[in-house]
């Protein structure tokens, strides 16, 4: 009988998540994603609800669900939910993952830090659907991990993230770029991207990121593997995978618990 084996990832993701097809695009032959949701809130996008679907019990359940198919990492794929708690935060779920029992943990947010410095960005302009408060929520954490957000530009919606037309997106990040920035960075898992990162970045001249793409990059990375997106500036990079600042093993944080 043949072996058969794929690449394991699981993806915890917010109740309102509806792109599990998208996300599988940056997927190579031989990888696969397993999907859990948070537990479902009657919340508009917002402060709390991105600190609602960090919850270390919802997280930690999420995770223990996954593990039974044994996934080889987890990434908690939500962006507002990652970053909105600082540095500290994003480390603390990294934690709550791994506490569950699996190897490794990535975030939506670590992995942009991460992407950023793999591709030498200090100045990024920033993209997203939220408020102005989550918006203003995402400049603290990045100006945190040393990168000079230098134009922001956000949506100001407060649901349905996923039924934004690219078309809309495109253009938000055509006024909101500078020509001081070094990389866009598209912000919320929720939001539709895949199609339009290699035609923005050859109209730009500048890497576009996307939630979605820094979070598979950085987890198939983990596993070895290289995302898919022909076209796509950030995937032609490798994460820095010793930087305890973007990824969480169990052999590292035991050691440092």
């Amino acid at each position: 009988m043949r072996e058969i084996r794929e690449d394991g990832i699981g993806v915890i993701v917010p109740y309102d998540f509806a792109l599990d097809r998208e996300l599988w695009r940056w997927c190579p032959v031989g990888a696969t994603l397993h999907l859990t949701r948070t537990p479902h809130l009657p919340l508009p996008v917002s402060m709390a609800q991105a600190r609602a679907v960090r919850a270390p019990g919802a997280v930690h359940q999420a995770t223990h669900d996954l593990s039974a198919v044994l996934p080889g990492v987890v990434a908690y794929a939500c962006t507002s939910g990652s970053f909105v708690a600082g540095a500290q935060g994003e480390r603390a779920l990294r934690e709550t993952v791994l506490e569950a029992g699996v190897p490794a943990a990535v975030t939506t947010s670590g992995a942009a830090v991460g992407a950023l410095r793999a591709l030498g960005v200090d100045r990024v302009s920033v993209v997203t659907p939220y408020d102005e408060a989550v918006t203003d929520s995402l400049g603290r954490f990045l100006t945190a991990a040393g990168t000079e957000v230098v134009s922001t530009g956000h949506l100001g919606l407060s649901g349905e993230i996923w039924t934004v037309p690219e078309e809309v997106t495109a253009d938000l990040v055509r006024r909101t770029v500078t020509p001081d920035a070094g990389a866009v960075f598209v912000s919320c898992t929720n939001l539709r991207t895949y199609d339009l990162l290699a035609d923005l970045e050859a109209e730009l001249g500048i890497p576009v990121l996307s939630a979605n793409q820094v979070t598979l990059w950085l987890a198939l990375a983990v596993l070895g593997r290289a995302a898919v997106g022909p076209g796509q500036a950030l995937l032609d990079h490798r994460p820095d995978l010793g930087d305890g600042s973007i990824l969480s093993t169990t052999e590292t944080w035991q050691g440092a618990s």
